[in-house]
C-alpha cells in the first residue's frame, strides 16, 4: 500500500514509520514546514528537519519538505486571533489538523496515496455498518482524539494511526530498541506548528498590551492588574501575579478589558455541570439521527485530559445539521468551561469519538 507519512521529528511519528516499514508498505515521508508569522524561518524547524532526514536515511525512504506557510497563518492563526479578540478560548490544534494536515496537505499531496499516516494517539475503527469511526487510543493519557474531533469523514477515511494501539511507554521502548536517533527526544509541548514560539509572545506581537483590572468576583474589589484579557483563559491559575492564592480566572469582560477571579482550590466558581454546544460536527454520522436525542448517555471532554466525563446529551434546538444545539450535563463538575472551546462527544464506552461542538455557555 502506498502511504504518505507525516513526520515531525518526534519519537511518535518515527515509531509510526518503523511500524509501517515492518508491515511492508511503500512509504513517502512528508514534513510540513511553517515559518514564523513575520516570514522568517523557525530555528526549531531546522532541528526537526535534520531528525526527519535521519529517519529517512535509517529506512532508506524519500522525504519531501513541503510548505503550507501562508495557508497556516491565513487560516489557523487568523482563527486563533479572531477567537481571542472576542474573549473566547480557541483550539488551534484542532483547526490545524482539519485545515492543514488533513486539509491543504491532502488536497495537494496526500490524495495521491492510498492512506495518510501520522503519529497521533488515536485509532480508526470499522463499525458493523461498514463505516469508519475515530477510535480512542489504548493509552488514555496520550489519547489525542480531542485534537482530531473536528475532522471530516472523507479525511478520516484516508487516515491511519500506526501507534494508536500502543501505550507511550512501549513507543519509547521500540525507539530505544531500534536505536532511532530521536529515541530520547522530549515530546513537544507547543501549539501545533508554533513549536518553540511562546504563545503569549505571539499574542503580544499581534494584539499588543493594554492594562486592565483583575477583580475578585465575590467582592467586586480590584486586586491586581493584567496586560490584556487576551492573555488569559477561563480556568487559568498560573501567571496571574496575585498573592494569597490560588486564584482562578472565572470570567472575562471584553468591553471593559477586565478579568474576574475567585480564590481557593475548590471554589465552585471554576466548575460547571451544564453547557451548550453549537455548530456540532459528527465525523461519521450523527448517532441520534432520526431519534429524539433526549438525554442520551455519553462521555465528554472540554480539554486535553485523560479523564472522560460521564455526561448526558440532549438536543435542545434545531434538527440534525449544523444549526442544531445540544445541552451537555456532566455527572461530575467540569473545571474551566470556557466559551469558544470545543466540547468533545464520545460514546458511553469512551471507545468512539463522535465529533464536537463549540461551547457557548458556562
Amino acid at each position: 500500500m502506498r502511504i504518505a507519512a507525516l513526520i515531525s521529528g518526534g519519537v511518535d511519528s518515527a515509531v509510526a514509520i518503523h511500524r509501517l516499514v515492518e508491515q511492508g508498505h511503500d512509504i513517502t515521508l512528508f514534513y510540513i514546514r511553517i515559518g514564523l508569522d513575520d516570514g522568517r524561518g523557525d530555528c526549531s524547524a531546522e532541528e526537526d528537519i535534520e531528525m526527519c532526514r535521519a529517519i529517512a536515511r535509517r529506512y532508506n525512504l524519500p522525504l519531501e519538505i513541503v510548505s503550507l506557510h501562508e495557508e497556516y497563518w491565513e487560516n489557523v492563526m487568523e482563527y486563533a486571533l479572531r477567537t481571542v479578540r472576542q474573549g473566547l478560548t480557541p483550539n488551534p490544534d484542532m483547526m490545524c489538523n482539519r485545515m492543514i494536515k488533513f486539509g491543504f496537505f491532502e488536497e495537494r499531496w496526500g490524495h495521491e496515496f492510498d492512506l495518510t499516516a501520522t503519529g497521533h494517539y488515536a485509532t480508526v475503527i470499522t463499525g458493523d455498518d461498514g463505516l469508519k469511526y475515530l477510535g480512542t487510543a489504548v493509552d488514555a493519557v496520550k489519547d489525542q482524539t480531542d485534537f482530531l474531533a473536528r475532522i471530516t469523514y472523507p479525511q478520516l477515511s484516508h487516515l491511519t494511526f500506526p501507534v494508536g494501539d500502543l501505550p507511550k511507554q512501549e513507543v519509547r521502548a521500540i525507539a530505544v530498541r531500534e536505536h532511532l536517533p530521536n529515541a530520547f527526544r522530549k515530546d513537544s509541548q507547543g501549539i501545533c506548528f508554533l513549536g518553540k514560539i511562546n504563545y503569549n509572545d505571539f499574542l503580544r506581537r499581534h494584539l499588543g498590551e493594554k492594562k486592565g483590572p483583575i477583580i475578585e468576583i465575590e467582592t467586586g474589589k480590584k486586586i491586581g492588574e493584567h496586560h490584556g484579557f487576551w492573555f488569559h483563559t477561563i480556568g487559568q491559575r498560573k501567571g496571574l501575579g496575585l498573592s494569597g492564592g490560588p486564584w482562578y480566572v472565572v470570567k472575562k469582560n471584553v468591553h471593559d478589558n477586565a478579568i474576574y477571579v475567585s480564590r481557593g482550590y475548590d471554589t465552585e466558581k471554576q466548575y460547571g455541570h451544564r453547557l451548550l454546544l453549537t455548530e456540532p460536527l459528527f465525523i461519521t454520522r450523527n448517532p441520534w439521527e432520526g431519534k429524539p436525542c433526549e438525554r442520551e448517555e455519553i462521555r465528554f471532554k472540554n480539554r486535553h485530559t485523560p479523564e472522560f466525563f460521564r455526561a448526558f446529551i440532549t438536543r435542545v434546538k434545531g434538527e440534525q445539521g449544523a444549526d442544531a444545539e445540544y445541552l451537555i450535563e456532566t455527572e461530575k463538575p467540569v473545571q474551566g468551561i470556557a466559551p469558544g472551546q470545543f466540547g468533545i462527544i464520545y460514546d458511553k464506552d469512551a471507545r468512539i469519538c463522535h465529533g464536537s461542538g463549540i461551547i457557548t455557555t458556562q
